[in-house]
């Protein structure tokens, strides 16, 4: 490539040639090659709809200015004959060219090239222009994809750093202004400067990629040693040039011997490659609170990262198709680094010392420990996806770090049953193996099994490429002074090798490996005074529950853990029963201030039995309050309905100042979702009986029963992503008094133009109405909330500011009109659209009809300002079936606000991202 940067408009002039040899036995008559940089042309290529996936509004919001294109391609072949070329709507990120004549095997073609490659902002994947003129360059040029299985492999940019590329051989000339420099892993060589340019010769063989820095003064940082040059800007201003450089020389060394040498003379690792693959745990705290010091975190990033980097440059896989190989060897090769350099640290440092935290299984867990919970967290969600799926298949959490610590994990699991070195010796065969050729999965497997004395086969069916539940336990333990006879079994009929410990005091006294035909046998071992056998004691095996992995040999209780109380949140701790107590605060108008402790056992795992207890004391009537639930979840791993949750809830509060009610609550939730888990649809079905029991109040005057019973069932079908949004819910209420059918319908869309458009639809019928009141009505601003669902500060509030208090539910009107409820029916449309950022113009219309009265037609609009969108809007009337509200008197107390106090929200606008 000759290259030359025009740093005003952010793109490369570029002319290409390529030689290509075709290395198949088969016969081409097409050439694909890579464009990822095309990705950020529009909104609607694979790699704006990931983002839009992915709730990241950044790339829709974004100027044309900082999008990336490749414009203005000309290919030709030797002869300067131009040569046809496409580009699909579906593939805006490949090219296609039209070879005039067939490349036969062996044979060669030369393509030139020339084209313009316009850089993004790098504020979307990091990638790309900066602030001050630096550039982190990925993914910018045309390069031929991986020929594999008789075709070239044809991958969308989904973000991943996963391209696949034929290996190249390369040989550029660039051309930047003098006052910027490159850092490159590439070699590389600079020409005499002249007044206005500086040369750079860069080349490099054997390549699938290799990164390039443009900066005014380069950041990196060179360290040598006898096998590799590592160029470095990872930031850790706190740790010593020296101690950096005994760091960087010990990894370096490590990974060569545990893995095999590098094959190139250079490698980068940057802050770059480190900030999209973070460790996480280290990168969630503010460094006063960190438990580990300075360099200790910077040993792990550039572990981490030069792992990364070190597999990426040198393994010749499908990185999207074969990731979890990737992800296996470098979370393995960190796993023996720790146990080899820091066997005793803890997985929250220096805070595991702290006499108050002992008690925490959280801070007592070791470094490596935490990997397990991780992949944990997914599994117990029923969210976990097989190892061997391809990269663009996994939902965020899993790409980034269950599925990549699972990966590492099964290693570790396979290498301890092979008795530690068979693993250790494949990676490094099958790592030399990718310096003579292209490979595969199938060659790493072939490897792992020839080098392996016993049947390993599954390993790659279970736990590589399903996603089934391992989950042992005793089912007969006898005991004698000598001798102690037991046999297992798997709950989940998954059998794959399990090893078993003897403990005396917490120390191991023995282990045994049992094997696939093994398991369901007696056996009867010495028992050499140990008090406790368990079962996967140092959780080699990805085990489900490790609860029921243990038997004392004192006692033999069904449930002989003992309880243990802690404060705030923990870890699971298979040894306990844990109860966690949390001091509580909430408010309403009517109870005040109600300060109380909370009682659960909600650990950061999903369990499938919970309870949580709330008891408050309310300071404005001087009695007790508060709410109390348990809960079932049950999972079905290989069904679309994968989780049914039945739980029974309770709420005992002040409705008006004189008065309290009781709320009891009976449900059944079963949650659905697509048989792709990124597939933002779901659906759910509630099934509920709501009975209630209220005081009677002297303040309000309302005809409604003080006691009642309600069967509400819902049905909830949504998908969502930055872009769109479409949700449906029905609702059906069955009481003595009254019947009643509903169903909402929820739109939004952001166009390409930015304008954001919200539409909402309700309609509701009464199937029978009994009642002389309106408190079971359908409501047009201020539903009753007779089931008691909303969170409303002042729900009896007919005037003043908790009356102001807006929900959006039912007829979602903000404007208070003189016909507030339907005893009949109500149809309602609601809509709004951004005028300036969260400066939104709303509207409603409606029609209202009550029994022996004809439909009354109903309006309001205004603004709206949506500053946090469900937790923070306030909504300014101006024109209803009222009139002019704005020049009306008392306009304040027209105008509402919807605030939510709850931290579920925010929690809630984190989880999409993720999960």
């Amino acid at each position: 490539m000759i290259i030359e940067l025009n740093s005003e408009d952010k793109a490369l002039n570029i002319q290409q040639e390529i030689s290509f040899f075709n290395q198949s036995s088969d016969t081409l008559t097409s050439i694909v090659l890579n464009d990822w940089n095309n990705g950020y042309s529009n909104k609607n290529t694979p790699l704006a709809k990931r983002f839009s996936d992915e709730f990241y509004r950044g790339f829709h919001l974004a100027k044309e200015e900082e999008r990336g294109s490749t414009k203005n391609l000309t290919v030709s072949d030797s002869n300067l004959s131009i040569i046809s070329w496409e580009r699909t709507e579906k593939n805006p990120d490949l090219i296609v060219v039209k070879l005039k004549e067939k490349l036969l095997p062996n044979q060669k073609v030369i393509l030139q090239l020339t084209y313009i490659t316009k850089i993004p902002s790098d504020k979307f994947t990091k990638y790309g222009y900066g602030k001050d003129g630096e550039m982190n360059l990925k993914n910018w040029f045309l390069t031929p994809a991986r020929y594999e299985n008789h075709d070239f492999i044809r991958n969308n940019n989904n973000n991943l750093d996963d391209i696949a590329n034929a290996v190249s051989d390369f040989d550029i000339d660039l051309k930047i202004p003098k006052n910027l420099e490159i850092t490159s892993d590439l070699n590389n060589s600079l020409t005499p400067k002249n007044e206005v340019f500086s040369n750079y010769k860069l080349s490099g063989n054997n390549r699938t990629d290799f990164s390039l820095f443009i900066e005014p003064k380069s950041t990196f940082i060179i360290y040598k040693n006898s096998a590799t040059e590592v160029l470095t800007n990872l930031k850790e201003n706190k740790v010593s040039a020296v101690q950096k450089a005994i760091i960087v020389d010990r990894v370096m060394n490590y990974a060569n011997n545990l893995i095999g040498k590098y094959p190139h003379e250079k490698i980068i690792v940057s802050q770059t490659d480190y900030e999209r693959n973070p460790f996480y745990g280290l990168n969630q705290l503010p460094s006063f609170l960190s438990p580990f010091s300075d360099e200790f975190i910077f040993e792990i990033k550039f572990l981490k990262t030069y792992l990364n980097s070190y597999l990426k440059n040198s393994l010749r896989l499908d990185p999207r198709k074969d990731n979890w190989i990737y992800d296996g060897i470098q979370v393995y090769a960190m796993m023996k680094y720790i146990d080899e350099n820091y066997p005793n640290t803890k997985m929250f440092g220096s805070v595991s010392k702290f006499r108050l935290l002992k008690s925490y299984n959280l801070t007592n867990l070791d470094f490596n420990e935490q990997y397990s919970y991780f992949y944990m967290l997914m599994a117990r969600k029923n969210l976990d996806q097989p190892l061997g799926n391809p990269k663009n298949s996994l939902i965020k959490f899993n790409e980034q770090i269950a599925s990549k610590y699972r990966a590492g994990l099964s290693l570790i699991y396979l290498d301890d049953y092979l008795d530690h070195n068979i693993v250790n010796s494949s990676i490094r065969q099958f790592y030399t193996q990718n310096k003579e050729k292209q490979t595969s999965r199938d060659d790493f497997e072939t490897i792992l099994k020839s080098n392996s004395n016993k049947d390993i086969n599954w390993f790659f069916k279970t736990i590589i490429n399903s996603r089934d539940i391992i989950d042992y336990k005793f089912s007969t333990v006898s005991r004698t002074q000598d001798s102690i006879t037991f046999s297992v079994k798997s709950k989940t009929g998954v059998l794959v090798p399990v090893p078993v410990y003897g403990i005396k005091k917490g120390e191991i006294i023995f282990k045994k490996w049992l094997d696939i035909p093994e398991i369901d046998s007696s056996f009867t071992i010495e028992r050499k005074s140990v008090d406790k056998i368990v079962l996967n004691y140092k959780n080699e095996v990805p085990e489900y529950n490790l609860r029921n992995n243990w038997k004392s040999l004192k006692s033999f209780y069904p449930n002989n853990r003992p309880i243990k109380f802690n404060f705030m949140k923990d870890l699971e701790d298979p040894y306990y029963n844990q109860i966690l107590y949390v001091p509580s605060l909430s408010y309403n108008l009517y109870d005040g201030l109600s300060p109380g402790l909370r009682l659960h056992n909600k650990t950061i795992l999903d369990k499938p039995f919970t309870f949580d207890i709330n008891p408050s004391y309310s300071t404005k009537t001087n009695n007790f309050s508060g709410s109390g639930s348990l809960a079932i979840n049950q999972n079905y791993r290989n069904s679309r309905l994968y989780n049914v949750r039945y739980s029974l809830s309770s709420s005992y509060f002040h409705y008006a100042p004189d008065a309290s009610y009781l709320r009891i609550n009976p449900m059944v939730l079963l949650r659905i979702r697509e048989e792709n888990f990124r597939d933002n649809r779901k659906q759910a079905i509630l099934l509920r009986q709501v009975l209630v029991n209220k005081e009677k109040s002297s303040i309000l005057l309302t005809n409604s029963k003080e006691n009642y019973s309600v069967f509400d069932a819902k049905y909830f079908n949504s998908k969502t992503e930055v872009t769109n949004h479409f949700g449906f819910t029905s609702d059906l209420q069955i009481s003595s008094e009254f019947g009643k059918i509903s169903g909402e319908l929820e739109y939004r869309k952001l166009f390409e133009n930015n304008l954001q458009i919200n539409l909402r639809m309700y309609a509701g019928s009464f199937l029978y109405n009994k009642t002389d009141s309106d408190f079971y009505s359908f409501a047009l601003d201020r539903p009753t909330d007779y089931l008691f669902d909303y969170n409303y500060y002042g729900r009896s509030e007919k005037a003043g500011l908790f009356s102001q208090q807006f929900i959006l539910a039912e007829g979602g009107f903000k404007s208070k009109l003189a016909a507030p409820y339907a005893n009949q029916w109500i149809t309602t449309v609601n809509g709004s659209f951004n005028i300036w950022n969260w400066i939104e113009i709303y509207g409603d219309v409606g029609v209202v009809k009550n029994k022996f009265q004809n439909g009354k037609f109903v309006y309001d609009s205004g603004i709206r300002l949506n500053l946090v969108t469900d937790y923070f809007e306030l909504f300014f009337p101006v024109y209803s079936n009222n009139g002019w509200e704005i020049g009306q008197n008392n306009y304040n107390e027209k105008i509402r606000f919807l605030v939510t106090l709850s931290p579920k929200t925010l929690i809630n606008i984190f989880n999409r991202k993720w999960f």
